[in-house]
């Protein structure tokens, strides 16, 4: 959670641009990381992540990324990667950062690109 890439620059997009994403139809963002639920707590508070709109979960053994592959070289940590699922339980749009460190086809830019 509080690691360089998700702190500046993954997740304050996100909170930024929440207005913009949910005039293009979004309910929630979630923010799956590997760290535990107090980490996860704190790294809200310390965002100012208040509400529903923004949720951030805690996924420490990683089931979600190794079910699809997406830990991108980050050993046991989740990967960084973004995916839109319709209200009707189909997925639009599912990308993965081949580059542990970049921001592209996960950031909330790409993700309002697609929708």
């Amino acid at each position: 959670a509080f690691t360089p890439g998700c702190q500046a620059h993954h997740l304050p997009p996100y909170i930024e641009k929440f207005d913009e994403l949910k005039k293009k139809g979004v309910d929630i963002v979630a923010v799956i990381a590997s760290n535990d639920a107090w980490v996860m707590c704190a790294w809200g508070k310390v965002n100012k992540i208040h509400g529903d709109g923004i949720l951030l979960m805690s996924d420490t053994k990683t089931f979600f990324s190794k079910e699809h592959a997406w830990q991108a070289g980050m050993g046991d940590r989740n990967g960084r990667w973004a995916m839109v699922i319709e209200k009707d339980g189909t997925i639009s749009y599912a990308e993965n950062e081949k580059d542990p460190r970049g921001v592209t086809v996960s950031g909330a830019d790409a993700v309002l690109s697609k929708l």
